[in-house]
């Protein structure tokens, strides 16, 4: 089958459906929903065939020519890196999706949630696919919008408001930076084509710069929600759950991860500075996590933190050789390693999202931990499969988190920056310990509100998912899953072997099921309070305001921003809207009032005006004037 063909049906399918659904569908709820998911079938179906396949050809169009010498294409670079976030792309939506089937089915929104899904899909397949800088901003921005679409679902709800404007606002900080720098590489290599970036990076190393590393690190540094930029990504969880699986979780936020991988030839010179940002991120959101109650914003401090260990890993693998797969495909190790825990993150943290859904749904929408208690007895499946969600994530031996987890470590192990090693090795240990809290106090003990008391298993479309989730959060981290598909990726992530392989399995022990041990020790189930605000309450109340940095934020938009553009105001008032610009228009209004009153049509008006030009020229003839 033609490949040009099946990419043109792959960016149309997401954007006609949205399109459908916002034209013709917008009152049928549940057709729309089932006719959104279906078209996600048919879409997964597509890229799993070009995965796999990999159908020869390309397609390009071109988009934009200028002076008969610029010119700019939408096309598609398709290798082993985009086929393995395509991946995750297409398994994570496509679950979410026949989630939302279950979790949105009351919501009178319900068309317009999976028309906003549609367009989000249409958007990072963009960025997945995208040959050149430029599609990648286009997307990217798009991203950004749906993104403040789908946070918003809820528009009557004051806070959902409030986190769509702040995740829209903080983002266009970062990709005013990432904008800048993607201007400085067309400046300095003449193109945005990917492909001929690399060949030019590659012969002319000198033109690479830390400015221009880190002018594009910017725009990761608010999509992937890292230090200082990372503010926006708790608030964001007022959005419906199953949007905070997907977006928050899986797809959107990695989007910064994958760009790094994708152009990682360009960002070489700032890669310890990135390994730093990533380190501190995931040493902080780790810290914050155990100062939340609510169940959402619990696995979005975790989300920080391990995007904070990608991020982390990409500047870590910096000093590792480039390895060639193929005509263009080249990864680093930093770059594998990043990808690799991106994947299996995607799936353990999908899973930990759809599975806090599922008990949100089944109480009701109670969302504080310490409301909830006593589920295990009736949520079994929901609860086994959150399960291996936390111990995946806590790097427990031979599950998914544990391999990428690894890779991260051994990196860290055998960089010379033993103080980064450290802080990623505490940082692990944290993430046991603020997921057995979360699963102790959630899942076991005494229902502590009438909604928890009548909480029961959800259906087929809420639950499968989970189940499927969890398979992959089991399997998702073994060689064999990812075969040779994806070799130019897996075959560049290196192995611990011997003594530090054995450090690994047993200090995952330690962190994924001591925690269980310590949370249910420390966080008792039967406790109606948080152990930590008992014991520290000052410290606890620094993590429930996330150490202040929304505080800090809004002081200076209050006291700085917002008085200087009131100064700013007052000026553009007084001198450009004043004095230049209505300014002029006075002066000319005058002289037309004063050539008017010449012309009246009045006798002895023209003599009297008459007489004053005499007497003027006389005066001045005789030189009084």
């Amino acid at each position: 089958m033609n490949a040009a063909f099946l990419y043109q049906l792959l960016f149309l399918l997401p954007l006609l459906t949205a399109a459908v659904i916002a034209c013709f569908l917008r009152t049928k709820h549940n057709l729309a929903a089932n006719f959104s998911v279906l078209s996600g079938l048919i879409f997964s179906a597509i890229a799993l065939f070009l995965i796999y396949v990999r159908p020869e050809g390309d397609w390009s169009v071109t988009w934009l020519t200028l002076g008969g010498s610029f010119e700019l294409k939408f096309g598609v670079l398709f290798n082993d890196l985009s086929a393995l976030m395509l991946l995750v792309l297409i398994i994570v939506g496509f679950l979410v999706q026949v989630f939302s089937l279950g979790y949105m089915k009351d919501d009178l929104g319900k068309a317009r949630f999976f028309a906003g899904l549609s367009i989000f899909m249409f958007a990072m397949l963009g960025i997945v696919l995208a040959d050149n800088l430029v599609m990648i901003f286009i997307f990217w921005e798009l991203v950004g919008f749906s993104s403040y679409v789908l946070i918003n679902h809820y528009f009557d709800k004051p806070s959902a408001v409030s986190a769509s404007k702040k995740a829209f606002i903080v983002n266009r900080i970062g990709d005013f930076g990432f904008l800048l720098g993607i201007l400085f590489v067309y400046w300095q290599f003449g193109t945005f084509d990917l492909v001929e970036l690399e060949e030019r990076a590659r012969l002319s190393p000198g033109y690479l710069s830390t400015g221009m590393a880190l002018l594009l690190f910017c725009g990761v540094i608010g999509k992937s929600a890292q230090m200082p930029l990372h503010v926006w990504l708790p608030d964001a969880m007022e959005g419906p759950t199953p949007i905070s699986a997907l977006i928050h979780a899986a797809t959107m936020v990695a989007a910064g991860i994958y760009f790094s991988a994708r152009v990682y030839f360009l960002m070489l010179p700032g890669m310890e500075v990135i390994m730093w940002v990533g380190t501190i991120t995931a040493v902080f959101a780790a810290v914050v996590a155990f100062g939340q109650n609510d169940i959402k914003k619990i696995l979005a401090f975790s989300t920080l933190s391990q995007l904070g260990y990608m991020v982390a890993a990409l500047g870590l693998g910096a000093a590792s050789s480039l390895q060639r797969h193929g005509e263009h495909a080249v990864i680093s190790t930093g770059a594998a390693v990043a990808m690799y825990h991106l994947t299996t993150h995607a799936f353990f943290k999908a899973l930990l999202f759809l599975g806090s859904g599922s008990v949100i749904h089944a109480c009701h929408h109670e969302q504080d931990i310490y409301k909830m208690g006593g589920l295990y007895g009736e949520m079994k499946i929901t609860s086994i499969t959150f399960g291996i969600g936390v111990l995946a994530i806590g790097g427990f031996p031979f599950l998914a988190g544990f391999f990428s987890k690894d890779s991260i470590l051994h990196l860290a192990h055998e960089s010379d920056f033993n103080l980064v090693s450290y802080l990623l090795f505490g940082t692990t240990a944290l993430t046991g310990l603020y997921m057995g809290r979360l699963f102790v106090v959630t899942f076991f003990g005494k229902p502590r509100s009438a909604h928890a008391e009548r909480a029961k298993e959800n259906g087929p479309a809420i639950v499968l998912p989970l189940v499927i989730l969890g398979i992959l959060s089991v399997i998702g981290g073994y060689e064999w899953f990812f075969g040779h598909t994806f070799e130019a990726v897996i075959g560049a992530i290196p192995n611990a072997e011997g003594p530090f392989k054995m450090l690994m399995i047993i200090t995952g022990l330690l962190f994924s099921v001591g925690g269980l041990i310590v949370g249910w020790l420390v966080w008792n189930p039967s406790k109606d309070s948080d152990t930590l605000e008992n014991v520290a309450p000052g410290l606890f109340k620094a993590l429930v305001a996330k150490l202040y940095f929304d505080s800090i934020y809004d002081w200076y938009v209050k006291k700085v921003q917002d008085r200087g553009a009131l100064i700013l105001g007052f000026l553009d008032q007084l001198f450009i809207t004043g004095l230049m610009v209505r300014g002029t228009a006075e002066i000319i209004g005058l002289m037309g009032i004063v050539s008017r009153s010449l012309h009246g049509g009045n006798i002895g008006g023209y003599v009297y005006w008459f007489a004053i030009g005499v007497v003027v020229l006389g005066a001045i003839a005789f030189g009084v004037l």
